[in-house]
């Protein structure tokens, strides 16, 4: 069988004529018509009152971080359980990163570690610019909660809704809570533009400053002037034109996603020591990437171990996120627990938890080889750990 990958583009079959049109009328061009269609298109599906395209999604939440004002020596809250590049940007703009663990219920960030955080902040009299909350792996955060937290210290929230593109939360699209939402387009994302993201958000001028920032921050004037340091950062309308086609299906891309997670629960839920990524009351995840954690008291091989068996199978898997606090590069950074006097829920779900194949495109032959081979591989060590 060929190599079964964690998650591979799904192309619908449209994608080429938006991009035959962009070259027939010759824009090839950082902007175009499929880039103007494609914000209104996006805006509208999530249901806000605008929308920025930008050539990938740290480069949105880049924006969003300077149009909230963060700068050097400023403070940035930040969830840890996550990819760097929901980080980075904040450093990028000398900024320093205080980190907030997970909670259990969608392993997204702990409101009351948030609160203990910013309490403390506002004693020493450094309330952050900004906290980036992340929904991981599809699932949406307890905005309501954290939100509630947010506000009563005067702190807007940055959604990075990279990973939850078509998710629902209470009824709203995942990354319309915040002040600011941002998409991304990878390759591996639920729909993509081979490279590409967004900014989002009800307030019209932020989103129109985003896209001025986005180009270079051009001033109103016969003449190239600039009054303010911008970015090269907007989408090309060859690009905008595969996510047109894209975001058309991104629907039907949501319920196969949740069929592939389904299968996955039927099949393998009944193994002792085996759980799935929850799924919080009243959310809808679009299950980007089937999850799960392996009890080690009763698991007798590590998500390292499994993956490695695996990919011998040519069947492609990941471990969890690595926590920001525990990576080099953030050493220094200050970090809240979920509860003070226990391990870190990051840190517990980071050894424990593996991702498994879950692309809308899998076969179910695909899905059922992986099944079977995850069988095998965990059965195998519990009839020698019997034996013993």
């Amino acid at each position: 069988m060929n190599r079964i990958l964690l998650s591979s583009p799904h192309m619908s079959g449209k994608e080429q004529m938006y991009v035959n049109e962009a070259f027939e009328t010759n824009w090839i061009a950082p902007l175009g018509p499929n880039v103007s269609a494609f914000e209104k298109e996006l805006a509208t599906y999530v249901n806000t009152k605008g929308a920025a395209l930008t050539n990938s999604g740290t480069a949105a939440i880049h924006l969003a971080l300077s149009i909230l004002g963060v700068g050097k020596g400023d403070s940035v809250f930040c969830s840890s359980f996550t990819f760097v590049a929901s980080a980075n940007p904040a450093i990028y703009l000398g900024a320093h990163v205080t980190f907030i663990d997970s909670e259990p219920e969608t392993w997204n960030m702990s409101p009351q570690a948030l609160e203990r955080a910013l309490s403390d902040a506002k004693k020493m009299g450094q309330l952050p610019k900004a906290v980036i909350v992340v929904h991981l792996y599809g699932q949406s955060a307890k905005m309501a909660e954290l939100l509630e937290v947010a506000d009563q210290y005067g702190v807007p929230i940055v959604e990075d809704a990279a990973e939850s593109l078509g998710s629902d939360y209470k009824g709203k699209k995942s990354g319309t809570f915040g002040k600011i939402g941002i998409y991304s387009f990878n390759g591996n994302k639920i729909i993509t533009t081979s490279g590409g993201g967004a900014l989002v958000s009800e307030d019209e001028e932020l989103v129109e400053k985003a896209v001025f920032l986005a180009t270079q921050a051009r001033d109103a004037a016969p003449h190239y002037q600039h009054s303010v340091t911008g970015y090269n950062y907007r989408m090309s309308n060859v690009s905008a034109g595969i996510g047109r086609a894209q975001l058309e299906v991104l629907d039907e891309r949501v319920f196969q996603r949740r069929q592939v997670y389904e299968r996955y629960v039927e099949e393998l839920s009944s193994i002792e020591g085996l759980q799935f990524m929850p799924e919080l009351t009243g959310t809808k995840s679009n299950r980007w990437l089937t999850a799960l954690t392996f009890d080690p008291e009763i698991m007798p091989l590590t998500p390292y171990e499994v993956m490695d068996l695996l990919n011998k199978e040519n069947i492609e898997t990941r471990v969890l996120w690595k926590p920001l606090h525990l990576q080099p590069v953030f050493e220094n950074s200050r970090f809240y627990k979920h509860h003070e006097q226990e391990q870190a829920i990051s840190e517990t779900l980071f050894t424990r938890g593996l991702c498994l194949p879950s692309g809308s495109n899998m076969t179910v032959e695909e899905q059922d080889f992986v099944i079977h081979q995850l069988k095998q591989v965990i059965k195998q060590p519990l009839l020698i750990k019997q034996i013993i």
